[in-house]
């Protein structure tokens, strides 16, 4: 009698680790697609508000779902900005974000908070750092997730206050502009997963 208690017992205990283990501790990887990923922005104005794009280079996502440790970088070509108009570009690339002596914009992260779920909706909070013109900038950049087999599609919009951070301010006597920049993301990639080694 004792020893069928304590096989059943095994055997559920067998079942709970089987079935738990692999989702409370797998590393995911998000492998960005540079071609399926858009990085545009919004900037007010007095007149108008201007609107442009940036290229992303590269990008991989590597995160713990268990700790929510997060490492990798995200690529973004500053030289690649454009707002449609080639003169106030050559002032953006110029004066704004010297692109030329800092040619990358990097974001790397170090932390996710919440769960990616394998298929469906899904929201989280990745933790990082967002290095602009040589300066490393801690923030929090909150996504939307949408997961379909292993392709994933992320979202983010946030500000940066782009001349607080050391930029300089594009403005002139007839023009004003805002002291924040607005961004969106729209990135998709490649999800896998791993266990960890015990």
């Amino acid at each position: 009698m004792k020893q069928g208690f304590l096989k059943a017992g095994l055997a559920v205990l067998a079942v709970v680790w089987a079935v738990g283990a692999p989702a409370g501790a797998q590393e995911m990887t998000l492998s960005l697609d540079p071609e399926k990923t858009n990085v545009s922005f919004t900037l007010e104005a007095t007149l108008h508000n201007v609107h442009g794009t940036f290229r992303v280079k590269s990008g991989a996502i590597r995160f713990d779902s268990a700790t929510g440790a997060a490492s990798g970088v995200v690529v973004v070509d500053a030289a690649s900005g454009e707002t449609g108009n080639k003169k106030r570009d050559r002032t953006m690339h110029r004066d704004v974000l010297q692109s030329e002596r800092y040619p990358e914009i990097t974001f790397t992260p170090a932390r996710v908070t919440g769960n990616v779920l394998p298929q469906g909706e899904s929201k989280v909070q990745v933790e990082g750092v967002l290095r602009l013109q040589g300066t490393e900038h801690a923030i929090t950049l909150p996504f939307q997730v949408q997961a379909t087999g292993n392709e994933l599609r992320a979202t983010t919009q946030f500000a940066v206050p782009y001349i607080a951070w050391g930029l300089k301010n594009p403005s002139t006597f007839f023009l004003r502009v805002a002291d924040k920049v607005g961004l969106n993301i729209v990135a998709t990639g490649k999800l896998t997963t791993a266990a960890p080694q015990r």
